[in-house]
């Protein structure tokens, strides 16, 4: 098994991410592995709150510092991110509420329309509001056909 792949295991398993099957398998490389059962033990109590970082704790770091090649290694520099500006906070910041306001606005008027169609369909004197093929549902779902039905028999083309 590859080294990382074997410190991933013990760490999934440290987590307890692992299902049965590789939880037992795990177990049984930390039974042939007291070393690395002692810094399993060691993480789920640092992790816990149970117990404060032990004083072979550089015995672990060094350990795991020697997995990375020395060519690999770096000068250790962190490059720090520059801060957005303040101008893009502020056109970002208009842009979620003016977003925001013309939803609300579109909302509004969608619900004013359809609300207005349907008082004007249902208060039309002597008309039967019924759902069906020339009814209500129509209607509601394709306001376009209450506009060509209202232009009359000759304007429809």
């Amino acid at each position: 098994m590859d080294e990382g792949a074997r410190f991933l295991d013990l760490a999934a398993f440290t987590d307890g991410l692992l299902d049965q099957e590789q939880h037992d398998r795990v177990a049984a490389i930390l039974a042939a592995d007291p070393a690395a059962s002692a810094d399993v033990f060691v993480a789920r109590a640092m992790a816990d709150g149970r117990a404060a970082p032990p004083q072979g704790l550089e015995s672990i770091i060094a350990r795991a510092s020697a997995l990375v090649p020395e060519t690999a290694r770096g000068s250790g520099v962190v490059l720090p991110f520059r801060p957005t500006p303040a101008s893009h906070r502020l056109w970002h910041a208009v842009a979620q509420w003016g977003s925001l306001a013309a939803a609300i606005a579109i909302a509004s008027w969608l619900g004013f329309s359809m609300g207005s169609g349907v008082s004007l369909e249902l208060s039309q004197p002597g008309q039967q509001s019924q759902v069906g093929v020339d009814g209500l549902l129509p209607e509601l779902l394709d306001p376009a056909t209450g506009f060509l039905r209202d232009l009359g028999e000759g304007q429809q083309t």
